[in-house]
């Protein structure tokens, strides 16, 4: 019987997900990984196989950490559906200048994937295009309470409607890495949503 593994796996993938996040794919070596997760080598090779897999399983949690975070906001009961659209704008920019804040400013997890390991990764970008296609659906959920509580322009389409928000999000975090105080982060957000209302 093998000896059982004394750290908790979960938190290792936590802890990878972060040196990931920071340095990219490509950016991160086996060292860096083994010293944010308090690992040797062998531990992290016998426990996660590869590099690779160990990259799947953190972009995994940082998935279902933000897919969570959305959805809670989305889901805000007695608000209307622009009202939800403003909760998950407001708290996008708020997040993105706490973590700018704090030395970690390195934008959105999925949206670096994306311009990185996805383009040559067949798993990686299911990964993530089933995320997008949550993410769009959940958005479009929220357009069409917007648009039957009257808040929201009915003539919008809610799916392309969904996918301008998820630009906008994506442009407001790439803006927050290239210097965008809280501001011009709001004024976006503002002009997105005078953009979908009645």
């Amino acid at each position: 019987m093998g000896r059982p593994r004394q750290f908790d796996e979960r938190q290792a993938v936590a802890d990878a997900c972060q040196v990931f996040w920071a340095k990219g794919f490509d950016g991160t070596s086996t060292a860096d990984l083994c010293e944010a997760m308090g690992l040797n080598r062998s531990s992290l090779y016998n426990t996660f196989l590869s590099k690779e897999q160990l990259f799947r399983l953190s972009l995994v949690h940082y998935i279902a950490a933000t897919t969570a975070r959305q959805d809670k906001f989305l889901e805000v009961p007695g608000k209307s559906g622009l009202e939800r659209l403003r909760i998950l704008l407001t708290a996008i920019a708020e997040d993105e200048i706490a973590s700018r804040a704090t030395g970690n400013g390195f934008g959105c997890f999925i949206v670096n994937t994306i311009t990185s390991i996805a383009a040559r990764n067949a798993e990686i970008a299911h990964l993530i295009d089933a995320d997008l296609q949550k993410r769009i659906a959940a958005l479009s959920a929220a357009v069409q309470i917007g648009q039957t509580d009257g808040s929201i322009n009915k003539e919008r389409d809610p799916r392309e409607t969904a996918w301008y928000i998820t630009t906008v999000i994506s442009g407001m975090r790439v803006s927050a890495q290239s210097g965008a105080n809280k501001r011009i982060l709001d004024a976006l957000a503002e002009i997105a949503l005078h953009a979908l209302a009645n």
